[in-house]
Parts: structure tokens; sequence; C-alpha cells
């Protein structure tokens, strides 16, 4: 059996153990979405949102990209944060990275000719690296360095989604949501609370948006 066959047939497996333990399950999730959190993560396939934190599906509205990154010219990303906002009305949104991510290791060593666009994503990763240059450089350890640089580039993200007239205007007219970035460990499955900004958090003048 193919590895796409057995996901197909594990998925019928999985839709009738749910009908019949609660049979109005999918009628109830196909009446719509009213999820409490936006989860910006990395694209990494061992940290998946919903099962980290044990939600059922609707809980967590998501988007995930190479080394969880809020760019401001990213409208893939804008637009998930823009919709969560606006329409579902979020209370929360979380920027979680991981220990060990690939992007982050792959952003402290010297780009490869050959991975073009993933070069230009990681420069972003490059300019959290550039900002706190004097901290990483005094770690010795290459690992360390990288967790380390895991740990700021998701403050960082944090910072940059609360640039944003999306999440200002909200804090401003609902006072919500509360932007939190956390970290997750591969070794032990465990969550780290790096930050949280609520709605009445101190924004650069530079970065402020009029009402």
């Amino acid at each position: 059996m193919r590895s796409h066959q057995k996901l197909l047939l594990e998925n019928k497996a999985w839709a009738e153990e749910k009908k019949q333990r609660e049979p109005d399950y999918f009628e109830r999730l196909a009446g719509g979405q009213q999820p409490e959190f936006l989860w910006i993560g990395c694209a990494d396939s061992r940290v998946p949102a919903d099962i980290i934190v044990n939600a059922e599906p609707g809980l967590i509205f998501a988007h995930r990209n190479i080394a969880n990154q809020v760019i401001a010219t990213d409208f893939n990303c804008l637009s998930v944060v823009q919709y969560a906002v606006q329409v579902l009305k979020v209370k929360h949104i979380i920027v979680c990275g991981h220990y060990n991510c690939g992007g982050v290791k792959a952003a402290l060593s010297h780009q490869r000719s050959e991975f073009t666009l993933l070069n230009k994503w990681l420069l972003h990763v490059k300019d959290v690296y550039r900002l706190h240059r004097a901290e990483l450089d005094a770690i010795d350890s290459f690992d360390e360095k990288a967790n380390r640089l895991v740990e700021l580039n998701v403050i960082e993200q944090v910072n940059s989604l609360a640039y944003t007239s999306i999440v200002q205007n909200a804090w401003r007219e609902e006072e919500r949501p509360l932007v939190h970035g956390w970290v997750y460990a591969l070794d032990d499955g465990l969550l780290k609370q790096l930050v949280t900004l609520e709605p009445d958090s101190e924004i650069d003048r530079i970065y402020q948006w009029d009402a």
C-alpha cells in the first residue's frame, strides 16, 4: 500500500470513529467556525498546532510558514491575520516557534546558491540575528545559539504583528487580541511562553498608526 493511500484509509477510520462517538460532530463543524485563537507557526511537520495543545478542530485558526515569520509584504500571512482579527474576532494570536528549527539554523549558516527563494525568505531571520548579534555571538555552542535565535525571532514576529494597523485598530476599538510568543520543545513536547502583548502595550511611535 502506498503512503498516500494509507492516509485516505486512516481518514475513513477517523471519520467513522468520530461519528460513532459524537453523531452530530461533523454537522456542528459544518455549521461554521468561531475560533478563539489564531496560530502562526512553523511549517515543520513535527509541530502541528491542534495536536500539541490537544485542541479539537474549530478552536484554532492557523497559518504556517518556514520559521513562523510575520512579514509586512507577505499578503498571504497578513490576509490570514486580517480575516482572523476582523471577521473571526479571535481573542488571541499566538506566534509559536520551536527549538531545533531547520529554517533558523539555515539562516545562521552560509546561503546555498540553489535555494534562491528560500534564501530570500530567510533574510528576515538573518535580520533578527543582526539586531541581536552581540548577544548571539557571545554564545559558543551553535545549537544553543540557534535556539536563542528561535526565541528572539518569535519575539520579533510578535512585535511585527503589533506594528500592523490590523492589530492596532482592534486594540483601539475592541481591546483585543492579546498577542503571545511561544516556543515549543521537540524533545519533551512542552511549550514555553516568551512574551505577551496586551491591547495597552506601548508601541514605538515610528510604528504607530493614526486612528
